[in-house]
């Protein structure tokens, strides 16, 4: 496995007039962890470990882990069997232990919960802050379901959907949490009302992702005037899946301000809240919106 640390801290592409003079000490560098996870959840941790830990040397405050991050199964029913009730089990203990060794917030892009049928579980995104304590839980509202020649993807028969959409505050900004399938549908991202950043893990497929998957990311960061954080699953899995990859950190501009096409690594960028501010101000898009029935 190739593995990457990139880091478009100070080098992101200007934008003319609207760039912020940002307080150094206000920048903040964040990481999103690219995997290619296989069935064995120590093995996943273990290269989790190894990547988060990366990125928190190179000054990562908030750190974020892809969808499906401790398990990409044999079958789809495998992490059913893995699945954890809230607050206790070994993928919950090393999403805690790692936030507070490094002094970090992460992100458990998803982790397989209990939910109220045995043959299903809540794939929820879970937050930690730098002292290790679960500070957000967000339970995927939108279920993957997709037919395309010998593809067939249907999450509905695992998952239970949630029904919350989350917002919470950081010393980052206010964050949005949301996963994967919940990128194509932009009325979950603006019933957060405004955000400062949005985190999308996932494991788009290869078929979907080369097609809409940058498309999208950008999307939501422009017309939410936000950043976007987007740790993906990109390779090929022991179970026959391929996934796209290309994790990314965008600005509230749309630019792309580091990507990693495949395999393991870490994409870095500073972001700044004021840039948001400034932004905002200077195109009040979301003070000009006059539907608000979501």
């Amino acid at each position: 496995m190739s593995t990457k640390s990139a880091s478009s801290f100070g080098r992101a592409r200007p934008h003319t007039r609207l760039t912020a003079k940002a307080d150094p000490a206000a920048v903040v560098r964040v990481a999103a962890v690219q995997l290619a996870s296989g069935p064995s959840v120590s093995a996943n941790l273990n290269e989790a470990r190894r990547l988060v830990g990366m990125a928190a040397g190179q000054g990562a405050k908030l750190v974020a882990l892809p969808e499906y991050f401790a398990i990409m199964g044999m079958q789809d029913t495998d992490k059913v069997k893995v699945r954890e009730t809230e607050g206790a089990g070994p993928i919950q203990q090393f999403l805690a232990d790692t936030a507070k060794k490094h002094k970090i917030w992460l992100v458990g892009g998803s982790v397989p919960l209990v939910s109220s049928e045995p043959n299903r579980v809540r794939n929820s995104s879970l937050v930690y802050d730098d002292k290790g304590k679960l500070v957000a839980r967000y339970d995927k509202i939108h279920l993957f379901g997709f037919e395309m020649g010998t593809e067939h993807y249907s999450e509905q028969r695992t998952i239970e959907p949630g029904d919350e959409v989350k917002v919470i505050d950081s010393p980052f900004g206010r964050i949005g949490l949301s996963i994967c399938y919940d990128l194509r549908f932009p009325e979950l991202y603006r019933a957060m009302k405004d955000v400062d950043i949005i985190l999308v893990p996932s494991a788009f497929t290869e078929t979907t992702g080369k097609a809409h998957w940058e498309t999208l990311i950008r999307a939501r960061a422009i017309e939410n005037l936000a950043y976007v954080i987007a740790p993906a699953q990109g390779g090929y899995h022991l179970n026959g899946r391929e996934t796209h990859g290309d994790s990314m950190i965008v600005d509230p501009w749309g630019v792309v301000l580091d990507r990693l096409p495949r395999g393991s690594g870490v994409v870095m960028a500073g972001i700044n809240p004021e840039y948001v501010r400034r932004l905002r101000k200077s195109l009040p898009a979301l003070e000009h919106r006059t539907l608000h029935h979501v």
